[in-house]
């Protein structure tokens, strides 16, 4: 994932955009980048790696370096950013979210001519915000551009650019990731999560519809394209990677895992399927409002069986190295005994991906003691890697558990009835279960459906992108 704030202010704004970006640590562990505008000493900029150390920490010495009325900075899962860029369109910082599954055509396609050229990550892959930056050089103003560009892209861009008197935002296409505006009484500030500039001061002002371009000055926002009429924005939003005091479209993300762990619960009573158990938990920490919600419909007692130790482990340490993930996530299970020993044990989970972690958990609460555990996830079995953002990303839909095991109960032919396997009443569905409790060593598992998971965001379904579980673009 990534995430990205900028403000631009009648006063120094050094301190809102570091502390705006440092808010949004949690969707991303790889890259993060500052860069401000001042009249005197230009643009200035600094970009560190944030994969040993977090974001704050990286950047503190800089920041008596820094001066300026506008900034913009970013959290990147990607590339380096942002980019400062000299062309016919000016001089200007860009950064950008998302991902370019045509990249590499576009390149070929585009500028494989004398006189361009990319420069190239330590992967080989091209900076895709390099990329965006040639596409919107293309045409004869910035607005055009970023049309072209969202336009010509496969996946998803959504695009902050810092001029010396504004910054211009766009919100990708399809409005698959929120851009928000907040404003106060020296200026404007664009934000992926709001609660980022409710703690610096700034007001709700202006959510930006999808695709719609929007000019951002000390005086207010100026609408520069109108938005689409069709959006499809994450419902991992909510599930998942929305921090809990934020807001998309209008409905907040703790509201919703309270009601979804809600709806999983009334579901169980109506089809009989609850387990009788000592305890619900969350598997810490975005399961725990999903089990909380859980847990109240079903006037089962809430408890906190094991706790994440944080101080020297937060998520921006998060190693990249799977089996190094896997010891890490160990490490930072600890035990309420007095909780696990003997008991029978429900855990509400945001998600099962892989599989990996969820594994050595299960394997963790036995070896403490407990009696059985039990495994609900908030959202259905994810079938399809995401090719819209960073989150659920794979090199293959067969690193899936849920598609792994589809292809080691049926092979090839129950690749062909994946809507099937992901409803746990049909018989396929059925065996998709079995199949992971068995491997995982869940005593019962269920998947909050498609139909409950979109009753809890409270948004139409054709507004949400669901392609992780339905595969499903439009």
């Amino acid at each position: 994932m990534g995430g990205f704030f900028g403000t631009i202010s009648k006063q120094n704004c050094v301190y809102d955009v570091f502390f705006g970006t440092d808010y949004h640590s949690h969707l991303g562990t790889r890259r993060a980048g500052l860069t401000f505008y001042d009249g005197e000493k230009g643009f200035q900029r600094q970009i560190h790696s944030i994969e040993n150390t977090p974001f704050r920490t990286k950047f503190d010495n800089d920041m008596h370096k820094f001066s300026g009325h506008a900034g913009i900075g970013c959290i990147s899962d990607t590339d380096p950013q942002p980019l400062l860029v000299r062309s016919h369109l000016g001089l200007f910082a860009l950064s950008t979210v998302g991902i370019i599954n045509n990249a590499e055509a576009l390149v070929e396609e585009t500028f494989s001519g004398p006189g361009y050229q990319f420069m190239a990550m330590s992967s080989g892959k091209v900076n895709s915000t390099e990329l965006t930056a040639a596409l919107i050089n293309r045409c004869d103003n910035l607005v055009d551009g970023i049309r072209y560009a969202q336009n010509v892209i496969d996946g998803s861009c959504t695009i902050l650019i810092l001029m010396k008197d504004c910054i211009i935002a766009a919100r990708d296409r399809l409005g698959r990731l929120p851009v928000l505006v907040g404003k106060n009484d020296n200026g404007c500030c664009v934000s992926f999560e709001s609660f980022a500039y409710h703690k610096l001061g700034y007001q709700d002002c202006y959510e930006l519809g999808p695709g719609e371009i929007v000019k951002l000055t000390p005086d207010g926002v100026e609408q520069l394209s109108a938005p689409g009429d069709k959006m499809k924005i994450c419902a991992f939003l909510w599930t998942y990677y929305g921090y809990p005091n934020s807001n998309y479209e209008g409905r907040n993300v703790e509201v919703m895992r309270y009601r979804n762990g809600e709806i999983m619960a009334r579901e169980e009573i109506k089809n009989g399927t609850m387990p009788d158990v000592d305890y619900v938990a969350g598997v810490p920490d975005s399961g725990l409002p999903h089990a909380i919600g859980y847990a109240n419909q079903s006037h089962k007692p809430f408890a906190r069986p094991f706790v994440k130790y944080t101080p020297t482990w937060p998520r921006s340490f998060t190693p990249a190295n799977q089996e190094m993930r896997n010891l890490v996530a160990k490490m930072k299970q600890i035990p309420v005994p007095e909780l696990i020993q003997d008991k029978k044990l429900l855990f509400v989970d945001d998600s099962i991906v892989r599989g990996t972690q969820l594994r050595e958990t299960v394997e963790f609460l036995y070896e403490s003691g407990a009696k059985e555990v039990h495994m609900r996830s908030a959202c259905p079995p994810i079938m399809y890697g995401c090719k819209f953002l960073n989150f659920s990303r794979s090199n293959s839909d067969m690193e899936l558990i849920a598609r792994r095991k589809v292809q080691e109960l049926e092979g090839d032919e129950g690749q062909n009835h994946l809507e099937e396997y992901a409803d746990g009443a049909t018989q396929r569905g059925r065996c998709l279960l079995k199949a992971i409790c068995e491997e995982m060593g869940f005593d019962s598992l269920g998947y909050q459906s498609l139909e409950g998971l979109l009753e809890a965001i409270g948004l139409p379904e054709d507004k949400v992108c669901t392609y992780c579980w339905n595969g499903k673009e439009d």
